[in-house]
């Protein structure tokens, strides 16, 4: 009887997570609302065991330019799943040859080689393929045996289990196209991008991906909006280390015109702001202040500072 309460609480349990899945998405990801709610159903499904069990959990192939949150939604779901430490990346423009399966499976009898050592440190969670058309055929042969199956045979000579993972392949595919479309509806963008992976990738593969998701271009809009998360988010380090600080409403353009990128989207932005708001409080520091005020765009508009307020600031933006 005890056994059946507590397997009925962690249902429950489970079944409240999840219901906050989508608003745990939608806090961190910023301009891809159509996105979210797909990537949602596959995870509610995996997370219920709806799933056959002898496939993955789920499969993304995610598509668009660098920098617009493919890497960051992985990140993110992954995080609210299992914890930031269960997400296994590799960079396929590391697998080109085919040599590299080696490198992938363990190149002789008795190594594991890196997917067996990221199944070491956990049979579930999440693997991240970026960049998947650069991989080499042999190595797509891999993904297609895990996407088929959920198992690998490694070099050495054990064979793995994937049925716990999502499987995330991203890929720029279509993104120049996408960067230079100004004025078509997501729909017809998104025909145009699927059917050009359609293309690129070989065609058991592609059918075997559960969701295929096209990813935006960023607006201004959107990337004011991820300046801001970012900015919060280095305040509160900061108050936490007893710096605290408020934002004037001209800091923010200022950060996405030093932190976007056109090519390579607000993939910058983390570190721009990092360093930019961290050379502003050790400047005030090294010149007798306390790390606490406004901070603001300097008067030349090169540089942020600090300045001292009146009032008790507190870790956020001022809107």
């Amino acid at each position: 009887m005890e056994t059946i309460s507590s397997s009925v609480k962690a249902k429950h349990e489970l079944h409240g997570r999840l219901h906050g899945l989508e608003n745990f998405l939608h806090q961190r990801i910023r301009g891809q609302d159509h996105v979210i709610p797909r990537v949602v159903s596959i995870l509610q499904r995996g997370e219920l065991g709806l799933t056959k069990p002898t496939r993955p959990r789920g499969s993304f192939l995610l598509l668009g330019p660098t920098g617009v949150g493919k890497t960051e939604i992985t990140l993110a779901f992954t995080e609210f799943l299992f914890g930031k430490e269960k997400l296994s990346r590799f960079d396929m423009s590391e697998y080109q040859t085919q040599e590299s399966l080696g490198l992938l499976l363990g190149a002789k009898l008795g190594e594991r080689g890196t997917l067996g050592m990221a199944y070491d440190r956990s049979p579930l969670g999440t693997l991240l393929f970026d960049e998947i058309e650069k991989a080499h055929p042999r190595v797509l042969d891999v993904f297609l045996q895990i996407l088929d199956a959920a198992r690998v045979t490694m070099a050495s000579g054990d064979t793995l289990d994937f049925s716990g993972f999502y499987i995330v392949l991203t890929s720029n595919i279509g993104a120049a196209e996408i960067l230079h479309i100004q004025h078509s509806t997501h729909a017809t963008m998104e025909r145009h991008v699927l059917t050009r992976a359609q293309q690129s990738l070989r065609p058991e593969m592609f059918a075997r991906i559960t969701e295929k998701l096209v990813f935006n271009r960023l607006s201004y809009d959107d990337q004011l909006e991820i300046a801001n998360l970012l900015l919060n988010n280095e305040l509160e380090f900061l108050c936490g280390k007893g710096f605290a600080l408020t934002a004037d409403k001209s800091v923010l353009p200022f950060l996405v015109q030093r932190g976007f990128h056109s090519k390579l989207g607000a993939r910058p932005m983390r570190d721009a702001i990092e360093k930019l708001v961290g050379d502003a409080v050790s400047t005030d520091l090294l010149t007798g202040g306390d790390g606490r005020g406004l901070l603001a765009v300097d008067g030349n508009g090169g540089f942020l500072g600090v300045q001292k307020t009146d009032s008790k600031p507190t870790a956020s933006v001022e809107q």
